[in-house]
């Protein structure tokens, strides 16, 4: 290349690292203009394209370059953030978008919607760490120091508020709170929810600060499909059991078992029929499956069902009032200490029965 060399102070702040040739950033700082120009001043006898890439390699992948550009760059500026949601992410105090509710709503939840805040928020006295600092000329190192820690709690404070604020969010409580939860639109399409996943819903309900709305979903879901695929397992291996290899034939044993249940029911409900004409089985049947049933006697039994009282709590009356008695009659003082849920009827009801069977005298009664 003959003549001046061309400027360079354009291509001098990031180069480290490239391979040879020109780098793909050439073409965009040198226009074709350009280009065309520094081959006219260099002569006829070369194109734009091999001027710049005989100046690339020469003036900055050459002994020139290498002692003119360092290997790093020492003003470059790292990125210390954090990525979005991580636990020092500046994305956390980010405020959300406003709630649309009604004024009447807001004035009832005491919502601010410019500013995203409540009347009254979670910690509400964080802001007095920070209300009475100033930052004074005098102040030494540890004063210095004290006064950060106290902005960094705030700062703290401040996350973990955002941090419900999206919670809330998420599951969206304020409308479930005001008793338009936009879920209902879509309760038609999902499967029934029952009982016992509600319950066990309620009990896992500590997780959902560390779960978002689709992971708890997905995980009940997950459970459900669980559930199901066991019932399916126990399913077929109670068909592998019973000699059945083929899902043809489960249909005939499905039908054939469906009889023999519809035979046991008759029976018992035959059973059923022929005890209430006796006048017992019905008469012990709402507490025979209660604890304490079998610790009675007949007579015992049809007290306590003619009076509604559970087998228990007739023991435990009836091992009372035994006491009291025994110690009256060994001269010791007394205070009778029924439970509460036995009044006077009962109370006289059991006296009554205790004398007649020979557990008490009857002066006791």
């Amino acid at each position: 290349m003959t003549g001046q060399a061309p400027p360079c102070w354009v291509v001098t702040f990031s180069c480290t690292g490239a391979s040879r040739g020109p780098p793909p950033w050439a073409s965009l700082w040198w226009t074709t203009r350009e280009q065309e120009d520094m081959a006219a001043h260099v002569g006829a006898s070369r194109t734009p394209q091999e001027v710049m890439e005989h100046y690339v390699s020469m003036y900055i992948h050459g002994n020139l370059g290498k002692a003119c550009i360092p290997d790093t760059i020492p003003n470059r500026v790292t990125d210390h953030t954090c990525p979005g949601g991580g636990p020092l992410s500046p994305s956390l105090t980010t405020p959300l978008p406003p709630l649309d509710i009604s004024v009447a709503e807001q004035q009832q939840l005491g919502y601010m919607p410019l500013r995203d805040d409540y009347e009254i928020e979670y910690d509400q006295e964080a802001e007095t760490l920070i209300s009475g600092l100033s930052v004074n000329y005098d102040d030494d190192d540890v004063e210095i120091e004290l006064k950060r820690a106290h902005v960094d709690m705030y700062v703290r404070k401040l996350r973990e508020r955002q941090r419900r604020k999206n919670i809330a969010r998420d599951y969206n409580l304020v409308p479930a709170f005001l008793g338009k939860d936009r879920k209902d639109k879509d309760k038609a399409a999902k499967r029934k929810v029952t009982k016992e996943e509600k319950e066990l819903r309620l009990k896992l309900r500590p997780l959902y600060q560390f779960m978002s709305c689709k992971e708890f979903d997905d995980l009940f879901e997950n459970m459900h499909k669980e559930k199901v695929l066991r019932a399916k397992i126990r399913e077929l291996q109670r068909y592998r059991r019973n000699g059945i290899t083929k899902m043809e034939e489960s249909a005939e044993y499905e039908a054939a078992r469906h009889k023999r249940e519809k035979r046991k029911e008759n029976k018992s409900l035959a059973a059923s029929k022929r005890g209430k004409e006796d006048g017992r089985d019905g008469e012990f049947a709402a507490i025979e499956h209660l604890p304490g049933f079998e610790l009675l006697s007949d007579r015992e039994k049809v007290l306590c069902s003619s009076l509604n009282l559970s087998p228990a709590r007739y023991v435990t009356a009836k091992t009372i009032i035994i006491k009291d008695h025994l110690q009256k009659r060994q001269g010791i003082p007394a205070k009778s200490r029924l439970p509460s849920y036995l009044d006077k009827v009962l109370k006289k009801r059991i006296l009554n029965f205790l004398t007649e069977s020979g557990w008490i005298s009857r002066d006791a009664s």
